[in-house]
């Protein structure tokens, strides 16, 4: 079985931790291609920068399906391209936001996402909703550090930590979500961390999220329904 990862910017920042990280996620049957875009955004944080990732996105998809890939994740918060995909591929494909948000609303009432920036909060919510999940959404909280900081590993911990406190005893979140794939290896610490202060909560990875949910519909076999996706259309011409 092997399945794409896409990261949906032109950086290669993230593409060896994301490598290793899906080694530790998925059983030794899977085999893992990381990726990232050929053209688009250097980090999406915003509906612009979302926009700009979808066409190449879209390619990789494709071209992972002819490749003989089981599934593709596109690896971004915001779930860039995954419906639009869904029209172009026969293979199962998922986005982190929506994998981790489905998983946060079986493990409590309610949970919070703890994101990078205030603008991408709109977008965040647009995933809940979309993904049927959004009355259990108490908050989006963020850290206000872009995606490319992201990997002064300490300082973001610490700032995830002060924003989940908050979420725990202003909003009530009895789950948390990290709001960005670039918080990669953090999860299990913070959920130790807020235990230790006496908040005994999940802590979602949307990664691991997204790995886990697309190795279990490969395994069950399923395919993209085309009732509810439109099949594609023919290609635009001048």
């Amino acid at each position: 079985m092997k399945i794409r990862v896409i990261l949906p910017t032109i950086m290669d920042t993230f593409n060896q931790e994301v490598q290793q990280e899906f080694a530790q996620y998925v059983g030794k049957q899977v085999e893992v291609d990381v990726c990232h875009l050929d053209y688009g955004p250097a980090s999406v944080e915003g509906e612009y920068d979302e926009a700009l990732c979808i066409p190449n996105l879209l390619e990789k998809a494709i071209a992972a399906e002819q490749e003989g890939c089981s599934g593709v994740i596109s690896l971004c918060f915001a779930d860039p391209g995954v419906k639009a995909a869904r029209e172009v591929v026969n293979i199962p494909i998922v986005g982190a936001g929506e994998s981790s948000m489905l998983i946060a609303s079986m493990l409590g009432k309610s949970f919070s996402v703890v994101t990078v920036l205030p603008h991408v909060i709109h977008m965040i919510e647009n995933v809940s909703k979309t993904t049927g999940v959004n009355g259990k959404l108490a908050s989006v909280r963020y850290v206000d550090i872009p995606v490319l900081d992201l990997v002064d590993k300490a300082k973001m911990e610490d700032a995830l930590f002060a924003e989940m406190v908050r979420a725990i005893e202003d909003d009530k979140a009895h789950g948390l979500v990290l709001g960005c794939t670039g918080m990669l290896g953090v999860a299990a610490s913070l959920q130790k961390r807020l235990k230790q202060h006496g908040y005994e909560v999940p802590v979602i990875d949307p990664s691991f999220a997204s790995a886990k949910m697309l190795e279990s519909l490969i395994a069950m076999g399923v395919k993209q329904s085309r009732l509810t996706y439109m099949p594609p259309r023919q290609k635009w011409r001048k």
